[in-house]
């Protein structure tokens, strides 16, 4: 349930992206609105992950993702109301709070998982996770031709009816979350709690705090920003870019798009594997020098 979540999630969050080259063409927006439009996607995230990170502690990573799945369906429906630069832009914007969809993913796998493979459980449900913004690449498009072609709809009506199915489909999995997963191997942490099983809710925020002022977690940042950030450009803009420079149909540039997250099926896999074993060799200095090790072949190609 935890790695189709945040499947469900990133397909939605990047539903839009290879319907844009519709979009950009019935609002006549520019190429500055567009790029404005796409940093709205991904700006907002950040605020969105270090809160869903605090209330992950205080509530659990259950009602959090629940929550996050349900809230987030109505602005992925309601980017099809859009009629402007402006409503379409703060439509965008709320969608781009469901990328906090990853921190929960890894919260509550590093929480089910024990110590010798939570890597590879944490890069398998982030992996398959990613894997929508893949899959959504090439199956937008196929949905926006159901409408189109299928039932006749315009490309104008195609394209938003298309994302409220989307935003039907995460509120759905939001509502499979609640009754399907439980906080942790020995229940929820409400139950825990009340058992003093869990530090109270009142610790939560003063421990939060303190784990931000170790340096090791802004390392982290920095890494984790200069890797994933192309990604989500990628993700973001690889459509219009293959539609416009190569002279390539809506479908094609969406399938080819989609060769980019696709290949999350097995390269974050590969990673956890590689950091459980580093880690059961070396310890914890294993693990941060595979991460760097990494990096670093990353820099040379």
């Amino acid at each position: 349930m935890t790695w189709f979540a945040f499947f469900s999630c990133f397909f939605a969050w990047f539903g839009i992206a290879p319907l844009m080259i519709i979009v950009r063409d019935e609002l006549q927006l520019t190429k500055s609105q567009v790029g404005w439009s796409i940093i709205a996607s991904v700006a907002v995230t950040v605020f969105a992950r270090f809160f869903i990170g605090w209330l992950c502690d205080r509530i659990g990573p259950r009602l959090s993702y629940t929550y996050l799945l349900i809230f987030g369906a109505f602005p992925v429906a309601g980017i099809g109301l859009a009629d402007s630069f402006e409503t379409f832009l703060f439509f965008r914007l709320l969608i781009g709070v469901i990328g906090a969809a990853f921190v929960i993913t890894q919260y509550h796998t590093t929480v089910m998982f024990a110590p010798n493979v939570v890597g590879t459980a944490n890069a398998t449900s982030a992996g398959w996770g990613n894997l929508g913004g893949g899959v959504t690449q090439f199956a937008m498009p196929m949905v926006f031709s159901v409408f189109v072609v299928g039932f006749g709809f315009s490309e104008a009506v195609g394209w938003r009816l298309s994302m409220m199915v989307v935003g039907c489909v995460i509120f759905v999995v939001g509502i499979a979350y609640y009754f399907l997963t439980q906080d942790a191997p020995d229940g929820n942490f409400k139950e825990l709690r009340e058992k003093n099983l869990l530090p109270p809710k009142k610790s939560v925020t003063g421990d939060y705090f303190r784990a931000m002022t170790d340096y090791r977690v802004w390392v982290l940042f920095l890494i984790y920003g200069s890797c994933f950030g192309i990604e989500l450009t990628v993700n973001n803009v690889a459509a219009l870019y293959f539609y416009d420079y190569f002279d390539l149909s809506l479908g094609a540039a969406g399938g080819v798009a989609a060769s980019f997250g696709l290949m999350n099926i097995f390269a974050r896999t590969l990673g956890g594997i590689f950091g459980d074993n580093f880690g059961a060799l070396w310890g914890l200095k294993g693990r941060s020098s595979g991460c760097l090790l990494c990096c670093w072949a990353r820099a040379v190609r």
